[in-house]
This record gives C-alpha cells, sequence and structure tokens, in this order.
C-alpha cells in the first residue's frame, strides 16, 4: 500500500500542473456537452497511463542512449506544440448551448495523442521521473507504484473534467476568449523554448 500510495502522490503532483493535456481537457469541458466531456477524459487518461506506463518500462533507458532521439523528439515536438498554441489563439469558441460544438471522435483521439505522446517535455520528464523512480523501487513492488500513478491520472481528469462541466454556466464566450488567448501564448513560448533547447543540443555538435 505504501508503494501505491507513493506512486499517486507522485503522479497528482505530475499530471496537476497545467499543461498541454490540461489545457485540451480544461476547453473541451468549457465548451462541450458533459458526454463528450468525460468520454474526452478517458480517452486523455488512456494515452497519458499508456505514456506513463512505456516511460516507467524503458522509453526512459532508449532516450538516454540516443542523443540524436531527444534531439529528434524536441525539434519536430516544438513545431507541433506551437500549432497547437496557434489553434488556440485563432479559435473562436462560444458558450452558446445552441450551437453545436461535438467534434468528430477520431479528431478527439488523435488530438488527445499529440497533446500527450507527442509532447517532448512529457516524454523527456515522464522518462527521467518514473525511470529513476523505478530503479530505486523492489522488483515485487513496481506493479504497485505504476498502478498509483494510472490512478492518480484517472482521478485529476475526471476530477477536473467534473468541477469545469457543472459551473461551465458561469463563463461567458469573453471569459473562454481570453482563456484561449493566455493558454494559447503559454503554449506558443513552450513550444519556442523546445525549439531553442533543440539548438542548444544542436550547437556543440556543429
Amino acid at each position: 500500500m505504501a508503494y501505491f500510495l507513493q506512486g499517486l502522490t507522485l503522479g497528482l503532483a505530475y499530471v496537476a500542473p497545467i499543461g498541454l493535456q490540461n489545457l485540451f481537457v480544461i476547453n473541451t469541458a468549457l465548451t462541450q456537452k458533459r458526454s463528450r466531456v468525460y468520454l474526452t477524459a478517458l480517452i486523455v487518461i488512456f494515452f497519458d497511463v499508456t505514456l506513463a506506463l512505456a516511460c516507467f518500462f524503458g522509453v526512459g533507458a532508449i532516450m538516454q542512449a540516443s542523443k540524436w532521439l531527444q534531439m529528434a523528439i524536441l525539434l519536430i515536438g516544438s513545431f507541433i506544440v506551437i500549432w497547437i498554441g496557434i489553434g488556440l489563439l485563432r479559435a473562436h469558441d462560444t458558450m452558446d448551448n445552441s450551437t453545436k460544438v461535438d467534434v468528430p471522435i477520431l479528431k478527439v483521439i488523435s488530438t488527445a495523442c499529440v497533446v500527450t505522446w507527442f509532447n517532448p517535455q512529457a516524454l523527456i520528464d515522464g522518462s527521467m521521473m518514473l525511470g529513476a523512480f523505478r530503479a530505486t523501487l523492489p522488483a515485487a513492488k513496481s506493479t504497485e507504484f505504476i498502478f498509483g500513478v494510472g490512478c492518480a491520472s484517472t482521478l485529476w481528469f475526471l476530477g477536473i473534467s467534473t468541477l469545469l462541466s457543472l459551473f461551465s454556466a458561469k463563463f461567458t464566450d469573453k471569459i473562454l476568449r481570453i482563456i484561449n488567448v493566455i493558454c494559447g501564448i503559454v503554449i506558443i513560448f513552450y513550444g519556442v523554448k523546445l525549439f531553442v533547447n533543440f539548438i542548444q543540443m544542436l550547437i556543440p555538435l556543429l
């Protein structure tokens, strides 16, 4: 139980800060009907948990062994993240309930996949953090620990989806637009920072 709680608390601390996944779930909760909000949350949870499992059971070792792989992820990921930010800046979502806001399920799945698996910071941070923790755990307790991490993801995304769904009526079109702009700017800055990190890794090799 102690290792499960350790995984749970670590998982919450890792997933709680605002990131691409949270912004995706927040925007969905503020603009779409509750059934789609929970479906989106479950899809994000699936990709988040599978990423955690991949990081925990080996991605970290692969990335540590290949600097070129790290650089490729930084370069490609930076452009993807910037594009997501630009999309938020250009978005004109509405809180008008008469407006059809359903997104095709395949687009929800692809977007959730992109903000999780194509987020280079999540790949790098998750691999290094979970990989390091795995090295400190007794082999028999690894499953208990990673199960706690998975439960943290489930609790967090379902929790914020529920809260935002319940109080979405308090959000106006103007507030939603402000949220989109702020989130877009933050994400673009985040993408530029990743590109700068790529350049910093590239310069010594030139």
